[in-house]
């Protein structure tokens, strides 16, 4: 047995401890009240043996893939990532380094690596790929680099760092006595965005390119001003780098405005190569360094727009759109190895496939099927790898060649979990809704389901507003199916995936006709004949607990609701989120007029609701701060409606990202739903 598979079985022989000790402190009753479930179904214990891969990149001669891999160290609560490698056919699989976002250099004799190093957090390693294997720790930056990319000739490295702003406030605070213990400074704000999700306040500084050479040395900053810069990009020729920046006045009071810029990276001097009032993004040199494809589009007021590839000369020189007529946005852009136009992917109807635009414009799809695949590299022979999920096999990764595309599946790094259990089935459905839109939603069944039998179903509604629903492998939901429950997940309107104008469709009308989208898919369900209408459940975070916490005041259809990182206050909402951006998604600024901030906020309608509701929010979070929790759930209370607030540590935006509170997110859920096996009996009005 191999040290990792020793390693495996003991974290496994862990796990099974743990969760077979009487005093295990989920904080939730086991799944299905306690009730072991059949040995071949899929348990929430599995998951902390649960992995994933991302970003396989091939070597230069097509020989040898590199990725990261993601596993659960169950002691200290967390994930690790490792880079591993293995042949391009998918033999010969094996541990690299300890570390991620590995890239090959340009020869393929070397890798650059990100993981922690001196003097303490994140730096820059190469590691030669011959026998030997030395590895160096090539930077010792005090903030942490990000878009690590090699340089052309693989002599060096370029990066982005954040670099730090002094404080120009000065006051004339007196001297403190010997050894006296005066409070911490306070902290001074005076930026439009001051704090992130994920990150809290921001250090005062900005993003700025560097290169260092690929041996080591002194790190040389190439950018400056008052600027962030995005994007670490080589031009062939090496000489200059190319990314996304917003060199104006005042930049950080625009709303979705950027530019292209190229800057030489001896001289530092910046040439501005887009100019137009939108947003122009993510640019992609063609092999020979005459053009440079981004995205982009003209500026609009539309709270979602599909973003368009362009191509324009290496100067900046005629641009030209290439996928005018696709109407969905594409992403990470590749090159054909022939310079004859580009490889990208999209997503589409709750799938993800590869796509192809020629220079002249002309569009096609490379791949096809009910699958969630991201190509992230295409070597000189055509071969892409990537990664792939559907909704019975979880994310591995793949390879094809793009010219007759017949995808291989290379790992299965989950297939020991998998071993053995019967999975839930998924089916897809389209249904229609208010003003005759076309909605598309999916059914999950628990193995061995009868069409005979009265189950019990969850509505899961996701986040964003403006974010896409897909086929892709959920554990969750495998993990709800495996207790007994259907479930329906679905895109209303607003919803990305189905053009621009879907998206657009909730224009200062969110929450509105989306609600009669999700109603209209439960209806569909119900009258299949195999649900319950009594166990009817809701549940969703962020823009899912928008909707969850509007709904439970228009309906009482459902015996339970769990408002997960909710918005229920717009007016308290646009100016504590991490950003100033939503005060643009009104048509007026709440101080010049409230009412459409009111009428869409469900805290107006919190008089209606009779349905028992819980509220999970991460006690971090910045995005849905916890006072959009605590005024809902206050409310609640003053009103007497069954409800409860779970607030979980360790945790910004969402409760999962956190390993134990992934599995104390799925038991408190259905813990909830165990409660309430049947809805409030009286009617809501439609109105506060």
């Amino acid at each position: 047995m191999s040290q990792l598979s020793r390693f495996g079985a003991w974290r496994r022989t862990l796990l099974v401890a743990c969760l077979s000790a009487p005093t295990f402190a989920i904080g939730a009753p086991l799944p299905a009240q306690g009730n072991a479930l059949p040995k071949d179904r899929l348990t929430i214990a599995d998951y902390f043996n649960w992995e994933d891969v991302a970003n396989p990149s091939l070597s230069p001669d097509g020989k040898q893939i590199i990725y990261t891999r993601t596993w659960i160290d169950q002691l200290n609560d967390k994930r690790e990532s490792s880079v591993w490698i293995m042949n391009a056919d998918g033999t010969k699989n094996r541990f690299l380094v300890k570390g991620a976002d590995a890239k090959w250099s340009p020869d393929g004799t070397r890798i650059s690596y990100v993981a922690p190093g001196e003097p303490g957090g994140a730096q820059i390693w190469v590691r030669y790929m011959d026998a030997e294997g030395a590895t160096t720790q090539i930077t010792r930056l005090t903030e942490a680099p990000s878009d690590v990319e090699w340089s052309p000739d693989g002599r060096t490295l370029a990066f982005g760092m954040l670099v730090r702003q002094s404080e120009d406030w000065r006051i004339a605070m007196p001297a403190p006595p010997r050894g006296a213990k005066w409070v911490e400074p306070p902290r001074i704000v005076q930026k439009v965005r001051y704090r992130a999700d994920r990150q809290g306040f921001l250090e005062n500084g900005l993003r700025q390119l560097f290169t260092v050479p690929a041996d080591g040395g002194t790190p040389r900053q190439i950018t400056t001003g008052e600027w962030a810069t995005n994007g670490t990009t080589w031009m062939p020729d090496g000489k200059s780098l190319v990314f996304t920046s917003n060199r104006v006045p005042d930049a950080e009071y625009s709303w979705r405005q950027s530019e292209i810029y190229r800057v030489d990276v001896a001289s530092g001097a910046i040439t501005q190569l887009t100019r137009r009032n939108g947003p122009d993004n993510g640019p992609v040199p063609s092999p020979d360094g005459r053009y440079l494809a981004y995205t982009g589009y003209d500026s609009t007021d539309a709270t979602w727009k599909d973003a368009i590839m362009y191509v324009m000369d290496a100067d900046g020189t005629n641009p030209r759109a290439l996928t005018e007529k696709l109407d969905r946005s594409p992403s990470g852009m590749m090159w054909s190895p022939d310079g004859t136009g580009l490889y990208f992917n999209v997503e589409n109807e709750g799938s993800r496939n590869l796509y192809f635009v020629s220079l002249k414009g002309d569009v096609r799809q490379v791949t096809k099927g009910a699958q969630v695949l991201t190509v992230s590299d295409l070597g000189k022979s055509f071969l892409a790898v990537g990664t792939m999920s559907s909704s019975s096999k979880p994310t591995d990764v793949v390879a094809f060649d793009v010219r007759t595309p017949a995808i291989r599946q290379l790992t299965d790094v989950n297939g020991d979990v998998l071993a053995g259990k019967k999975l839930a089935t998924t089916e897809e459905v389209w249904y229609t809704s208010a003003d005759g839109y076309r909605i598309q939603g999916w059914i999950v069944k628990p193995a061995d389901f009868d069409p005979s039998r009265k189950y019990p179903m969850m509505l899961e509604i996701h986040g964003g507003p403006h974010s896409m629903y897909n086929v892709g492998f959920s554990f969750a939901r495998q993990d709800h199916a495996a207790n007994g429950y259907v479930m329906l997940y679905t895109n209303p309107r607003g919803s990305t995936g189905y053009g621009s104008a879907f998206g657009n469709a909730i224009k200062n009308a969110y929450p509105g006709k989306d609600y009669d989208d999700l109603m209209a898919g439960v209806d569909t369900v119900i009258n299949r004949g195999y649900i319950d209408p009594n166990r009817l459940y809701v549940f969703g975070c962020s823009g899912g607990g928008v909707l969850t916490s509007w709904i439970v005041g228009h309906t009482n259809r459902f015996a339970a609701a769990s408002a997960n990182c909710p918005v229920t206050n717009w007016l308290s909402f646009v100016g504590t989120t991490d950003g100033p951006s939503w005060y643009n998604n009104f048509a007026k600024f709440p101080w010049e007029d409230p009412s459409e901030h009111l009428k869409r906020s469900p805290l107006m309608y919190v008089g209606n609701v009779q349905t028992p509701t819980m509220l999970m929010t991460g006690v971090n979070d910045l995005r849905t701060p916890m006072g959009q929790t605590e005024e809902y759930y206050e409310a609640l209370k003053i009103r007497k409606v069954p409800t409860a607030m779970i607030r979980f540590n360790n945790e910004w935006h969402g409760t999962s990202s956190t390993p134990s509170n992934f599995l104390r997110t799925q038991l408190f859920l259905r813990s909830w739903f165990e409660k309430y096996r049947q809805p409030p009996a009286q009617k809501v009005t439609q109105e506060p």
